[in-house]
């Protein structure tokens, strides 16, 4: 039984990198909306020498979800690692969309996986720095609670919660809540999926050099390089190292939590204040 690593928006950035990492040792499946970028992903691994099949795929439908898992599994295939790095940014959609795509899309893929689970399995969620930074008191976590029975509400739930910000920044603090959810719901699937000696983790990246981060350059990502230890973006082999180290046999005692790659931004903006000035950047 070959082992299979299973990649959504596995087609360009942390996804498609995460996918050389673990074609190492793993038959790999991309999934993504479009399949012509799926198929140029898969000719490029192929050209590395790693088996790889690729497969459109609606992440917000549940259906279509289960056809990629039923796929990624025929001839005898067992989908071993799940890395669930679909998902949009503030640019890129509504309110709504962003609670539909990041959240209901996140829940469709861990039901999916979770009734296939065994023994050493492992499921990471890409979620975000922004989950970190949105104030509890703004997050629905009772419509969290609600995501898997009623998605409808859940959706409701952001695009309310979405509206104390300015118009402009509402697609924003969508998706800071959207991520919110998703390191909440990580941590809320651990016993379910321990049952089956299965694992679960979220990684929550900061600003990268991918598509959708120089999308958000301008838009608050470069913001977060004031207060990071590390002054520039990440590559996307720095966090793919991460997510294929998390959706591993090796860290088997690592679940229902989430690990932050943000080069020091969150830390930086904790400490910022009770930093002292270094002696030898002050004028004399």
């Amino acid at each position: 039984m070959t082992r299979t690593a299973l990649i959504t928006g596995g087609a360009g950035g942390m996804g498609f990198a995460t996918a050389r990492i673990l074609g190492r040792d793993h038959r790999i499946v991309l999934a993504d909306l479009d399949q012509d970028r799926i198929d140029k992903a898969v000719s490029e691994l192929a050209a590395l020498d790693i088996d790889a099949a690729g497969f459109a795929c609606d992440i917000t439908d549940r259906s279509s979800v289960d056809r990629l898992f039923d796929a990624a599994a025929d001839g005898g295939h067992h989908v071993r690692a799940v890395v669930h790095a679909a998902g949009i940014s503030p640019q890129m959609g509504t309110p709504g969309r962003i609670a539909r795509i990041n959240g209901i899309g996140t829940v469709n893929i861990a039901q999916a996986f979770l009734g296939r689970a065994a023994e050493g399995d492992a499921l990471v969620n890409v979620a975000s720095t922004a989950g970190h930074g949105v104030p509890k008191l703004l997050i629905p976590f009772r419509a969290f609670s609600r995501a898997e029975t009623d998605p409808g509400a859940f959706e409701r739930a952001i695009v309310a919660r979405s509206k104390v910000a300015g118009k402009k920044l509402r697609s924003g603090l969508a998706y800071g809540l959207s991520k919110a959810f998703v390191i909440w719901y990580t941590r809320f699937l651990a016993a379910d999926f321990g049952r089956h000696g299965a694992r679960v983790v979220s990684v929550s990246p900061g600003s990268f050099d991918t598509a959708m981060g120089q999308l958000e350059k301008d838009h608050g990502a470069s913001d977060l390089l004031k207060s990071a230890a590390i002054k520039r973006f990440g590559e996307p082999a720095e966090i793919a190292s991460i997510l294929a180290f998390a959706a591993s046999t090796e860290p088997g005692y690592l679940t229902g939590t989430d690990i932050l790659v943000d080069g020091g931004s969150r830390a930086g903006q904790e400490f910022r204040k009770r930093r002292k000035p270094d002696p030898a950047s002050i004028e004399r």
